[in-house]
């Protein structure tokens, strides 16, 4: 069981930054992936960008591709979302989620973090 802490959401202007940070711990041996999804009111949950916790190998939606970054920092055990150029549609719940394989879906999710961008 792998237990997931995200931090860092707020309030921000159109065209400002902010960095998530979600936290592992409990099984961090069981990551093969660490994915960030954000869920707006009256939304369905997408996808937002993962990477690989090995190797390091970043995917990101279309809509933030250029605008946001991901990143891990192994010993911390903990992955972060670099968010730059904000949008008022890119205010959302964002959460971290563990994926256990390259077979396996993400099954632990964190408990979320608003961001909110005014414009």
């Amino acid at each position: 069981q792998v237990q997931l802490v995200e931090s860092g959401g707020g309030l921000v202007q159109a065209g400002g930054s902010l960095r998530l940070s979600c936290a592992a711990s409990g099984n961090t041996f069981s990551i093969f992936a660490m994915g960030w999804f954000r869920q707006a009111p009256g939304k369905e949950r997408e996808f937002v960008a993962s990477i690989t916790w090995s190797g390091g190998s970043t995917y990101f939606a279309d809509s933030v591709k250029g605008r946001f970054t991901i990143s891990r920092d192994k010993a911390k055990n903990t992955v972060y979302l670099q968010m730059n150029s904000l949008k008022p549609e890119d205010t959302a719940v964002y959460y971290c989620a563990r994926r256990r394989s390259s077979l396996d879906n993400y099954d632990s999710w964190g408990q979320g973090t608003q961001v909110t961008v005014s414009s």
